[in-house]
């Protein structure tokens, strides 16, 4: 099921967002070997009540048994399709710089389902060295791969002033989606959904947090 089918069925998106947290605690407890685990037990772990949980789970196609609660294999493969990472997502990386490498370098994200295919830069002083085992390659290149590599998503690591041209070629290029972490706000088609991730913007919004409770 993909973000068009989830959009169509209706769910909530403050659930959408829930979902991850529960696939990865899913996982966590499958790899632990536990084979069982309650709406409660998942509301202690996520900071949740067991009422949410199981308003949340509603929306999946998977149920669970009575005095047991949910087999963490099946919830697992109930939320990873239902989020549609049930099958590996091919993904490029935009711009090779200090985030840019960290990502291409990051192991977690070919765990986790994510194969990127493909480091990509403008800079002829970037472009030709190896990150990691990839070598990045130039712009030029970018449709050739994602019809290639059949690329679902694109990722921006570029500076400010580049995002939004970057982001008109990806879409050119016929990704399906986008995760911007750039600073700036990306302008898409309805059909290529973009996901803002901000660590800046987080730390601010934990600063004010955190003095907020020293008053």
């Amino acid at each position: 099921m993909n973000t068009e089918d989830m959009t169509r069925l209706k769910i909530p998106v403050a659930v959408v967002r829930r979902m991850p947290k529960y696939l990865t605690q899913a996982q966590y407890l499958r790899q632990e070997g536990v084979q069982w685990v309650s709406s409660l037990s998942l509301a202690e772990a996520l900071g949740l009540t067991s009422s949410t949980v199981r308003q949340d789970l509603s929306h999946i196609d998977f149920q669970g048994v009575s005095k047991r609660g949910y087999s963490t294999v099946g919830l697992e493969a109930a939320l990873a399709r239902t989020l549609g990472v049930d099958h590996d997502i091919t993904c490029i990386l935009v711009g090779a710089g200090n985030l840019g490498r960290a990502l291409a370098l990051h192991e977690g994200f070919g765990r986790q389902g994510f194969k990127i295919v493909g480091v990509f830069d403008s800079s002829p002083a970037v472009v030709g060295k190896k990150v990691g085992h990839f070598i990045v390659r130039p712009m030029a290149d970018l449709v050739a791969v994602v019809a290639q590599q059949k690329v679902e998503i694109g990722i921006l690591s570029v500076p400010h002033e580049a995002a939004q041209a970057v982001a008109d070629q990806l879409i050119l290029s016929r990704v399906r989606g986008l995760l911007n972490l750039t600073t700036a706000h990306l302008r898409t088609p309805a059909a290529v959904p973009v996901v803002d991730t901000r660590v800046l913007s987080s730390l601010r919004e934990l600063a004010y947090s955190v003095r907020s409770r020293q008053v």
